[in-house]
């Protein structure tokens, strides 16, 4: 007997010196301000308020517990749903794009697990972000609430739509990519407005920039770029 309890004190021990350490807060706060210094400056993000707002958000809360470890590292992650969350650089260079004001009111479509619309909603006064996936939106709502981003609103719905009840909006982010920028959308974005959006199919995706001027949208291409399909009415209209 006491030779089996010696080995169940061993087995114990060798179990415990196996188990991952906890990341601590403060460890999180260290690896973000590196994310800003190694992925994202040397790729161009300069926007000291867009570069404050990645350094603060923490993207930890936002990516699932068995993922935590990686939440800053320089790749997409999944969050359930066939989803997934857009890399560091992605979300920066997406948000510097729409030159974010601390007056704007954005609209983003797809919230996915919340991170896009937390770090909008550092540097701009409302962000009404709709999400069709209805237990993720309901996930985000909470998560974002319990972080404090109460200028954050979201909506279960269909983003092709848009959100009309309260447009039109000074620019709107779309992080799910259509066949071709629904109608809906260029018609709630005020003039002078901008919206980033990635248009296509699979890997033959580019990311847009949109600008409203005189009523017309003059759009450019500007990077390539891999999202999950827009569902929801886009996808019925292929």
């Amino acid at each position: 007997m006491k030779l089996i309890s010696q080995l169940l004190i061993v087995a114990a021990l060798a179990a415990g010196g196996c188990q991952k350490k906890a990341i601590s807060t403060s460890e999180f706060a260290a690896e973000r301000e590196k994310m800003v210094q190694d992925q994202l400056m040397p790729r161009g993000i300069h926007d000291e308020r867009v570069l404050a707002a990645m350094a603060k958000v923490p993207r930890e809360e936002f990516v699932p517990d068995n993922l935590r470890a990686q939440s800053y590292s320089d790749s997409a992650l999944p969050i359930g749903h066939d989803q997934t969350i857009s890399q560091p650089f992605i979300v920066a260079f997406m948000t510097e794009q729409l030159r974010p004001r601390p007056t704007d009111r954005v609209l983003e479509i797809g919230t996915g697990s919340g991170y896009q619309a937390a770090v909008l909603a550092e540097l701009v006064k409302d962000v009404y972000t709709i999400e069709i996936i209805e237990p993720l939106a309901k996930e985000a709502s909470a998560r974002l609430a319990r972080l404090d981003y109460n200028t954050a609103h979201v909506k279960v719905g269909d983003g092709f739509q848009g959100w009309p009840e309260v447009a039109p909006f000074d620019s709107i982010i779309v992080t799910c990519a259509p066949d071709k920028v629904p109608q809906p959308l260029t018609q709630q974005l005020k003039e002078g407005g901008r919206m980033i959006i990635p248009v296509g199919n699979g890997l033959d995706q580019q990311l847009f920039l949109l600008e409203k001027k005189d009523g017309q949208m003059a759009e450019t291409a500007i990077l390539p770029v891999r999202f999950v399909q827009m569902t929801g009415e886009a996808a019925q209209k292929k």
